[in-house]
């Protein structure tokens, strides 16, 4: 669907025009003159515009320079009546994307309707490409896990990822709230079209509103050019809100208004822009208790909370650990041209025993270390590096105050010790550390033996 205003002062053929744009699903409005669709531009941001070459007062030509002066995003298709080349190569230099001469078939036109809009699409992704780092798409398939927990959350994502309803995904930084917000739009029927992410938390308020609804040449110091925002880029397709709670209460206001009315003016701008474009949030904040604070707007909070897909820490799903690291082990032995890297299970029980505060973006850094580190092709406890005692609940009882990560990390010192036969040299070679971190980590845990064996 696309905003799209017929300028002619023929109507019955400005008619004909109307209604079967409007078969196509298109928004579409009809107007005689120049004047009129100039009053209408100052208003309305628009798509594609058709106008004809002749008009009363004002003609073809000059409107399409003052659109394109004022709305350089809107594309123009010209009709002339007159078959001269020479018309229509003033107009294709003054900025119109194509021309069709009279008298033209509604398939002909039709056709280069979609051309233009198409066209237009690949240039919002273009633009959108260039303000983002990457744009990856991910399918429910691609996300690793054996969780139940995981599952059901991957069930319930594709069971809305056909609707159009606004979502609100929550989750401790770093769970994969991203990944499950480009699942649900390349599952949806959306899928051919722009999935725009916005962080809102790593932008400056005033910068975000820019970000989010773009601005108009000399809006603010520094904007040399117009520049389209990422509800614009989105068009059509699923803008992802992620970290929405760090949004201040006036850029929320905009935001529902957006999602009630899906209209906004550019910052700097009073013409009203119309999109079509499907909301993912999301929030690591507890977004009710904000509400009760008065940090965050009620009205928006029910307005987003539609439906909600509360995805779980790793520490509640220890299943997905072993999946994950062998994931990222692939992926980073693939990056950094080494050959396919494996892990022994003592390195797993120590990662399996940690709490991964940071969740699936935490293990990804830590096995891309590890990777990066390893001397061989086993990453083995030495090339690993968490740590034992931070944001690790300690145990209650007779443990002496050690973490649960610590106290894995004791039973696994002390079955290496056991395995080989209290050697502490051979211990650590199996381990994949130094003489020097096991007697280290031998003397931090108390660890003993009355047959001691002096290293070989």
């Amino acid at each position: 669907m696309a905003h799209i205003l017929i300028v002619e002062d023929d109507i019955n053929l400005g008619q004909i025009l109307f209604q079967e744009l409007k078969k196509h699903s298109h928004v579409v409005e009809l107007v005689e003159n120049a004047e009129a669709a100039l009053a209408r531009v100052n208003k309305y941001i628009y798509d594609l515009m058709i106008t004809d070459l002749k008009l009363p007062g004002m003609d073809g030509i000059e409107l399409l320079k003052k659109i394109k002066g004022s709305n350089p995003s809107t594309s123009v298709i010209v009709m002339t009546g007159y078959a001269s080349v020479d018309t229509a190569v003033v107009a294709m230099k003054n900025g119109a994307q194509d021309f069709v001469q009279k008298p033209f078939g509604l398939h002909e036109l039709v056709q280069k309707v979609d051309d233009a809009l198409a066209l237009k699409r690949m240039k919002n992704e273009i633009d959108y490409l260039r303000h983002t780092q990457e744009n990856v798409i991910y399918r429910t398939s691609d996300i690793i896990g054996v969780s139940p927990s995981l599952k059901k959350v991957l069930s319930m994502a594709e069971k809305v990822a056909k609707a159009d309803s606004t979502l609100l995904l929550t989750g401790e930084t770093g769970v994969g709230k991203g990944l499950i917000a480009g699942a649900i739009h390349h599952n949806s029927n959306r899928a051919d079209n722009n999935f725009v992410q916005v962080n809102c938390a790593a932008l400056p308020q005033n910068i975000l509103e820019s970000e989010l609804f773009g601005h108009e040449r000399g809006a603010f110091t520094g904007a040399v050019k117009m520049r389209t925002g990422r509800f614009e880029q989105a068009n059509m397709g699923t803008i992802f809100l992620d970290e929405i709670g760090d949004m201040d209460m006036t850029l929320q206001s905009k935001i529902l208004r957006v999602l009630e009315e899906r209209e906004f003016e550019r910052l700097g701008g009073e013409r009203t822009i119309k999109v079509d474009v499907r909301v993912i949030a999301a929030t690591n904040q507890d977004l009710y208790q904000m509400v009760q604070e008065g940090k965050f707007r009620e009205d928006l909070y029910y307005r987003i909370n539609v439906v909600n897909i509360p995805i779980p820490p790793i520490r509640e799903r220890k299943e997905d650990i072993e999946p994950l690291v062998r994931y990222f082990m692939k992926k980073y032995s693939l990056e950094f041209n080494k050959p396919d890297m494996e892990i022994d299970g003592y390195a797993i029980d120590l990662l399996k025993a940690y709490d991964w505060p940071g969740n699936v973006r935490e293990i990804r850094n830590c096995v891309e270390r590890a990777v990066l580190l390893a001397e061989g092709s086993v990453i083995r406890t030495g090339d690993i590096s968490i740590p034992v005692e931070p944001r690790i609940e300690k145990e209650k009882g007779g443990n002496g105050g050690l973490s649960s990560l610590a106290m894995n990390e004791k039973e696994i010192i002390l079955d290496a010790l056991k395995k080989n036969d209290w050697v502490q040299k051979d211990a650590a070679d199996t381990l994949g550390i130094s003489k020097r971190v096991i007697h280290y980590k031998i003397r931090k845990y108390g660890i003993t033996h009355p047959r001691w064996i002096k290293n070989r």
